[in-house]
C-alpha cells in the first residue's frame, strides 16, 4: 500500500480526535488519569508517525518504479545472463532485463548501494561475494540477499591458433606475471621480476616475449586467477609458503601483485575485445573465462595447467585446477516490486536452460550437478536469505 501525500494529512489531521485524546481532553480527569491519556497519546504519536515513515519511505524508494529488471556484473556471466534475457523478452509479457558488464567488483559496488528502482535488482558474479562485500550492502540497506549459484565455469589461459601450444604449471603462471617473486640466486629475499622470455622462467617454453592480456582489479576472473592460479604458485616456494601461515598479508602483497605493462596488460571487462587482442598478436596469451573459449574454438586454443586441460569434463569434476562456481545475488526486497525477477530467474534456473542438455550449455555454461541444481530451486522458490556466517 502507498500512502499518498494528503492522506498523510488527512492521518494528522483526524489523529486529536481519536478517541484516547478526546478522554485526555475531558476536565472531569482527574490528574493522574490525565497523565496516563498524555503518556498514551505520546505513544500513539509515535506508532502513527513510525507507521508514515516506514510507509512513506518505502513508497518513495520505489515511486518510479521501472518495467524492466537492471543486471549488472561479471563478463563471463553477461554473455549467459543476456541470452535468457533475449528469450525472457521473446516469450514472456515483461521487457528485457537491462544487463551491463561491470566486472564482479564493480558489480557488488553498484549493487551494494541502496535499494529503489534507481539501484539494480541483480548482480551476477563469477565469485562469492565477500563478507567486507556483504558488510558495505548491510550498511546501506541491503540486508537481504538471496544467492543463487547457476554453474561452473574456469579460468583460461588462451593463444591464437596460429601460435605455439603452452603446456604451463601454476608456479610458472606466478613467475610469469608476479611483480616480485624470489631471488633465485639466495635462500631469501626478493627482486624485480627478471623474466622477459617464457624460456627464462622454463627452457622447455617457447622463446617468447610474456606478453599477457588480463582482466582488471574490478574482474572476479582475476580474484579467482589470484586465487586459484597465483597463490599455488606462490606455495610452490618454500619461504611463501611458511609466509602465508605467519603474514596472510604480506603473503598476498607478493602472490597478488601482478606486473604492469609489456608483461601484463588488463584488457578491460569485455573479453571479446581480448579474443581479438590475442588473435591479432599469436605471440601474447590471454586470461578469461571458459565460455569465452567455448564459443572460439574456432580463432583460439587453450593452455594446459599443472597437466589438466580445461575442459568441460575437467571443469565440471573439478579437476582442472583454475575451475569456479558462477553466482546471481538477488535483492528479496526489489522482488514483487520490479516486475518480472521472479520470472526472469525462474527461466535461468528451468532444465532447458541451465540443465544438462540446456541451451546455455551452447554458450559455455557448465552446469550444476543435479541435486544442487534442485536445491538452489528450492533456496530460489522459499527466497532464502544468505547468512553472513556462511561466507
Amino acid at each position: 500500500m502507498i500512502f499518498k501525500q494528503r492522506n498523510i494529512f488527512e492521518i494528522f489531521a483526524s489523529y486529536h480526535s481519536w478517541p484516547f485524546c478526546r478522554m485526555a481532553n475531558s476536565a472531569r480527569q482527574t490528574k493522574s488519569a490525565r497523565k496516563t491519556q498524555s503518556a498514551r497519546a505520546a505513544l500513539g504519536s509515535v506508532l502513527v508517525l513510525s507507521l508514515i515513515v516506514g510507509i512513506t519511505h518505502s513508497s518513495f524508494l520505489f515511486a518510479a518504479t521501472r518495467e524492466n529488471i537492471h543486471v549488472v556484473g561479471s563478463s563471463t556471466v553477461f554473455p549467459l545472463a543476456k541470452v535468457v534475457a533475449d528469450r525472457f523478452a521473446k516469450t514472456t509479457k515483461f521487457r528485457g532485463p537491462n544487463i551491463e558488464a561491470t566486472g564482479t567488483g564493480g558489480g557488488f559496488k553498484i549493487f551494494c548501494q541502496g535499494l529503489g528502482a534507481a539501484a539494480p535488482d541483480i548482480v551476477n558474479a563469477s565469485r562469492r561475494i565477500t563478507r567486507s562485500e556483504f558488510d558495505e550492502c548491510v550498511r546501506n540497506g541491503v540486508r537481504h540477499i538471496v544467492e543463487l549459484p547457476i554453474g561452473y565455469d574456469g579460468v583460461v589461459v588462451v593463444n591464437s591458433l596460429d601460435a605455439p601450444d603452452f603446456t604451463l604449471t601454476q608456479k610458472e603462471l606466478f613467475l610469469a606475471l608476479a611483480k616480485r617473486v624470489p631471488n633465485p640466486n639466495k635462500a631469501s629475499g626478493f627482486i624485480d621480476n627478471p623474466h622477459r622470455y617464457w624460456s627464462d622462467i622454463n627452457p622447455l617454453l617457447p622463446k617468447l616475449r610474456i606478453v599477457v592480456y588480463g582482466p582488471p582489479p574490478s574482474s572476479g576472473t582475476r580474484d579467482s586467477l589470484l586465487e586459484m592460479a597465483m597463490e599455488p604458485g606462490c606455495r610452490a616456494f618454500p619461504a611463501l609458503a611458511s609466509l602465508e601461515s605467519s603474514n596472510r598479508e604480506q603473503f598476498k602483497k607478493y602472490c597478488h601483485v601482478l606486473r604492469s605493462w609489456p608483461e601484463f596488460v588488463e584488457a578491460g571487462e569485455q573479453d571479446n575485445i581480448l579474443i581479438e587482442l590475442v588473435v591479432s598478436n599469436p605471440n601474447a596469451l590471454g586470461i578469461l573465462g571458459f565460455n569465452y573459449l567455448d564459443q572460439n574454438l574456432h580463432r583460439v586454443k587453450s593452455a594446459v595447467v599443472s597437466g589438466v586441460a580445461p575442459t568441460y569434463d575437467n571443469i565440471h569434476d573439478h579437476l582442472y585446477p583454475i575451475s569456479r562456481p558462477l553466482y546471481f545475488y538477488i535483492k528479496k526486497a526489489h522482488v514483487g516490486r520490479i516486475p518480472g525477477i521472479s520470472q526472469y530467474l525462474a527461466e535461468f534456473i528451468s532444465e532447458r536452460a541451465w540443465g544438462d542438455e540446456g541451451y546455455l550449455r551452447e554458450k559455455g555454461l557448465v552446469p550444476l550437478e543435479p541435486e544442487l541444481r534442485k536445491q538452489v530451486t528450492i533456496d530460489f522458490k522459499a527466497m532464502t536469505v544468505l547468512r553472513r556466517s556462511s561466507l
